[in-house]
């Protein structure tokens, strides 16, 4: 039989709803697939839709999460910058500049095993001007293959071809492959051809009937008039959660399952 440790990785959490999801069915999930370590991406988890807070990381911490991913908006909040330095799990991409605050990988144990997360960023129609994830993740990759075999990447973009670029570009050097960012869960989950696990893009928590967990209105009335508009999030249920199930072998750091997941909950924010 192999020996293999189970995880669970969401992809971006869109403010109360999202947390709500995240607080609901995260326990319910762990208990079912008997989950060996969660990984949350939490850029977008304070209650403006931008951003995280130190309460939002210790809640999420509470319910589960081991590692806590980020993205653009990581630098929403200023209040976030020092806990970036000081904080145990919450990373922002690796390839913004060595002087930003906060780490861009991390390496945990999960029962007695050493694994690895590394956050990278897009630059494929994304504003900042950041270092090459291809050659960030090589570099990186040089010191984390001599820490553990089991070696995860959170890719925050905005394209599926920048994304299934470096997902085919470290196939066999990763275990997970896992894209955050547009918010829309693809269905292309599968096993790459050298062993690494893969998704476009997990999707997000937050509200159904919304655009990318925001109001409809506003958002359409931007694309109509081209005006600059507040987003609002949409608070108001159905809400859903979606997230990748996987299981590595240990021995070779490879993924041996990956399962889709898409839960969806009637209920109010409590």
């Amino acid at each position: 039989m192999v020996n293999v440790l189970k995880f669970l990785f969401l992809g971006d959490i869109i403010g109360n709803p999202g947390l709500e999801m995240f607080y609901r069915w995260v326990p319910v999930l762990k208990d079912k697939y008997n989950i060996d370590a969660v990984i949350v991406n939490g850029e977008n988890a304070a209650k403006d839709g931008k951003g995280i807070t130190k309460k939002i990381i210790a809640k999420l911490k509470e319910f589960g999460a081991n590692v806590i991913t980020s993205g653009n908006h990581i630098w929403h909040n200023k209040e976030i910058y020092e806990c970036l330095n000081s904080n145990d799990i919450l990373l922002r991409p690796a390839n913004y500049p060595s002087e930003c605050p906060g780490k861009g990988y991390i390496i945990i144990d999960v029962n007695n095993v050493q694994i690895a997360v590394l956050n990278l960023q897009g630059r494929g129609f994304m504003r900042d001007h950041i270092d090459c994830p291809f050659r960030k993740a090589e570099s990186l990759l040089f010191f984390l293959q001599t820490k553990t075999k089991i070696i995860f990447v959170d890719f925050h973009a905005e394209t599926t071809a920048e994304k299934q670029a470096l997902g085919h570009y470290l196939d066999g050097k990763i275990s997970g492959f896992y894209g955050t960012h547009t918010h829309v869960q693809t269905a292309d989950e599968r096993i790459l051809p050298e062993g690494t696990g893969f998704i476009t893009d997990i999707g997000f928590s937050g509200a159904v009937n919304s655009i990318i967990g925001m109001e409809q209105d506003i958002i359409i009335k931007k694309f109509i008039t081209q005006m600059p508009s507040r987003f609002k999030i949409e608070k108001k249920p159905p809400y859903e959660l979606n997230a990748i199930y996987t299981e590595i072998s240990v021995d070779t750091g490879k993924t041996v399952k990956i399962e889709r997941i898409k839960i969806f909950d009637d209920k109010a924010i409590l």
